[in-house]
């Protein structure tokens, strides 16, 4: 069984820095592509945050672009979202989503995520 679990969440102040951690295990031969979602209210739709296949090639969302940065450590089977300059809009909770090759089946994998709060 494969897991995903996410950390790092926090309260910080306008225009501060967080980093969340991915951590994804349980048997997989191999992590294709990992994610980053976020909710910024309850009932509301998850958005795309940052999205990384394996290798480099990175999608940023627009709002996250100059701000944030998603990469990954395979060998530990980790990803990372680094987030600077937060503002109270990023406020939200953020999900990991891992697309995971196990018993020689690709399906995606979610985290219950970790909370973000931003203050003005």
């Amino acid at each position: 069984q494969v897991q995903v679990v996410e950390s790092g969440g926090g309260l910080v102040q306008s225009g501060q820095s967080l980093k969340l951690s991915c951590k994804v295990s349980g048997s997989l031969q191999r992590i294709n592509v990992m994610a980053w979602y976020r909710q910024q209210a309850p009932g509301q739709q998850r958005e795309l945050v940052a999205r990384m296949p394996s290798g480099d090639a990175t999608y940023l969302a627009d709002f996250a672009k100059g701000r944030f940065a998603i990469s990954r450590d395979d060998a530990g089977n980790m990803a990372y979202l680094q987030m600077n300059l937060l503002k109270p809009e990023d406020t939200g909770d953020y999900y990991c989503k891992a697309n995971v090759l196990a018993n020689f089946r690709s399906r995606n994998y979610w985290g219950r995520g970790t909370q973000v709060a931003v203050s003005a």
